[in-house]
């Protein structure tokens, strides 16, 4: 076989997969993709304090994205990258010795991590979201529920759309032991995230 007709058959059968496997067969994943708008967006957690109260804090550091396909749920993904050194408990010396070997250990481990495996329909406009969360280089399967806010158009050219969640991890499972009985072990985490769906026309700017 020649070399053009040999290069004319790859193609045909390059496009031809193209028309029966879709935009996935040419590295392309189906669904809307929308990047995280870190300013509209938030994860926040909270703990005991010696068993009279709850410490409230929150990440001010984390980037990510998700994809929405109600119409096929083996499509719809949703991944997050937490920069460990961003914890903020509102008292910058217990934030010090919270990014120490301790707790998070930033130095080691400055990431955690979430990526969905598997996101179906709990109710109308509620999913079970399954997937691997990642902390001090330990990854655990978690299940949780997210419930859809709200989405429209901004007035910038883009669509939006926003989820919210809980959460609750055992911190003792991932290695951070420190103090177990005094803060206690349950983190209860918040993720609301609200995401710009990506489109070639969709104007820059955003809201402030």
């Amino acid at each position: 076989m020649s070399r053009k007709l040999t290069l004319f058959v790859f193609l045909t059968l390059l496009a031809a997969s193209a028309l029966v496997l879709g935009p996935a067969a040419v590295g392309e994943t189906a669904g809307e993709h929308y990047k995280l708008d870190k300013g509209h967006s938030a994860l926040l957690f909270k703990i005991k304090h010696l068993g009279v109260s709850y410490t409230h804090g929150r990440f001010n550091d984390f980037n990510g994205f998700f994809v929405v396909d109600d119409e096929n749920l083996k499509n719809a993904k949703i991944e997050i990258d937490i920069d460990a050194s961003s914890i903020d408990s509102n008292d910058k010396e217990r934030d010090d010795h919270l990014r120490g070997a301790d707790y998070f250990n930033v130095e080691k481990h400055p990431s955690i991590g979430f990526e969905s495996t598997s996101i179906t329909m709990a109710s109308k406009g509620v999913y079970r979201v399954t997937g691997n969360f990642t902390l001090l280089g330990v990854t655990k399967e978690v299940t949780f529920r997210m419930s859809k806010i709200g989405e429209g158009d901004d007035p910038w050219g883009g669509h939006r759309i926003g989820y919210e969640g809980q959460l609750v991890i055992k911190r003792s499972e991932f290695g951070m032991t420190a103090m177990l009985k005094g803060i206690g072990d349950n983190v209860y985490i918040t993720l609301g995230v609200e995401g710009i769906r990506k489109q070639k026309d969709a104007k820059k700017k955003t809201a402030k």
